[in-house]
């Protein structure tokens, strides 16, 4: 064996066996309205636990995400580590709200410490969707006022499903909000049943070994999460809340930090959040958090949709539905994966099957006449504030008619280019006629966000 393999055999072993770095979590404020927003530094944190991440994929060539950040040694100018993501800010800029105020929201950037000084540059897509800087600040790892104390413990890490070492695995964290200490049974049980739902789903199925699931829950004084348009007020461990920005089913929390101090006991880098409740809801952004009203009918469904928007960055392919942000009237290629502007030329065109016309025709025009009819019923169904179960039998009902209505055209179960998605009924174009992240029939995942799943998959596994 020549010198410079036992050179490289030396350097490799030490690499897998050396201690991964402790994890650091700037913790920030976005402030602004819907033409301005400043940024000012909260704190910056070490976590309790090492970095889960693998070493040798810090580096984020997926261009996904609304935002990116980097951290760039002073020394050498090399960028050390980088990830795309979206926010709450980034979606709440595009309401109504945000052109009468301003608000500030806490937000976080999480990545491994670093030996020596660094510099944090983050930027944002401009109109042509580019990645410009907006901000950018120094740091470093040996500053005394770095808060490295422990915050208080929130309950028992549960072990869900351990494949491997954190570095080789992709980590995924469950919590809990809204589950009574007597309840907590009943997460761990309901944390159960929907990760086995992620896992029966393609392509989450072939990789299942390739994710350790962690499961967390604070326990809450009193059951449930605060939904104020029904006038119900909670103050549940991880502030959720249904009626975001307005809408009455979209989940959120706005309570960052505190969210991020009770992940911080547990490896992760996705994390979706079970509010115990039957009331439909939920919600999704990329590299933040996924959310799930736990005991609706719809539950499973909703858990593997919205992980698609955390951990994938998919656009919703519905365009039905009421949502709280508006959209624009400008059709730019967006950078979500599943969704194009442009028929002729999608992003997915390597996926494209074998003699589709582009735009592929589909029943467009039956399918709108129906899903608008159930969203008027759905809406009356909230007016009047009847049962839940008359909003899952409506939507049981609504799932029949996409399961007769869709799937029976020339080109369904190809992949084309069919008009309707990012919540717009022209100009955005979809992979395929069907998808998890267009309806609500059982489907798969469609060949656009099926591909983009595997490649996320693969940037945190080995």
């Amino acid at each position: 064996m020549n010198a410079l393999r036992i050179l490289a055999l030396v350097l490799t072993t030490a690499f897998l066996t050396a201690a991964p770095p402790r994890t650091l979590r700037v913790d920030y404020f976005h402030t602004g309205t819907a033409n301005s927003e400043v940024f000012s530094l909260d704190r910056v944190i070490q976590e309790p636990l090492p970095w889960p991440g693998n070493p040798s994929k810090a580096l984020d060539e997926s261009n996904l995400g609304k935002y990116f950040f980097e951290v760039v040694d002073r020394t050498t100018n090399k960028v050390l580590y980088s990830r795309g993501f979206c926010s709450i800010f980034g979606e709440w800029e595009l309401t109504e709200e945000a052109r009468k105020q301003a608000r500030t929201l806490s937000e976080s950037l999480r990545f491994p410490e670093p030996i020596g000084p660094v510099q944090i540059n983050l930027k944002k897509r401009d109109a042509q969707n580019a990645f410009k800087e907006i901000w950018t600040f120094t740091l470093d790892p040996k500053d005394i006022f770095i808060d490295r104390a422990l915050p208080p413990a929130p309950g028992k890490v549960i072990a869900l499903q351990q494949s491997g070492d954190s570095a080789e695995k992709v980590d995924f964290l469950i919590l809990g909000d809204g589950y009574t200490q007597a309840e907590l049974p009943k997460f761990e049980k309901d944390a159960r049943r929907l990760m086995a739902q992620l896992f029966a789903t393609s392509p989450y199925k072939e990789h299942r070994q390739d994710f350790n699931v962690w499961g967390l829950c604070p326990p809450a004084r009193e059951s449930g999460i605060a939904r104020p348009s029904t006038g119900v007020q909670r103050r549940s461990p991880l502030g959720c809340t249904y009626d975001a920005f307005g809408s009455e089913r979209y989940v959120l929390t706005f309570e960052n930090r505190t969210l991020r101090d009770v992940a911080s006991f547990a490896p992760y880098e996705f994390m979706e959040i079970l509010v115990n409740g039957q009331t439909y809801g939920g919600g999704g952004i990329f590299g933040l958090y996924g959310t799930v009203a736990s005991d609706n009918a719809f539950g499973p469904y909703i858990f593997v949709h919205e992980f698609g928007h955390h951990f994938a960055g998919l656009a919703d392919e519905y365009y039905t539905s009421d949502v709280a942000y508006e959209t624009g009237k400008e059709r730019l290629e967006p950078w979500e994966p599943n969704a194009s502007a442009d028929p002729k030329n999608p992003k997915w065109k390597a996926l494209l099957s074998a003699g589709v016309p582009l735009p592929t025709p589909w029943k467009k025009q039956e399918f709108e006449k129906a899903s608008h009819a159930f969203q008027k019923e759905r809406r009356q169904i909230r007016a009047e504030g009847r049962p839940e179960a008359e909003m899952e039998a409506l939507m049981t009902r609504e799932m029949q008619l996409e399961t007769n209505l869709l799937g029976k055209d020339v080109w369904s179960g190809k992949v084309g280019a069919f008009e309707g998605a990012n919540y717009e009924a022209t100009g955005y174009f979809r992979s395929q006629e069907d998808c998890i992240m267009f309806t609500r029939d059982e489907v798969p995942f469609c060949a656009a966000c099926k591909a983009t799943i595997e490649q996320v998959i693969r940037m945190y596994s080995r």
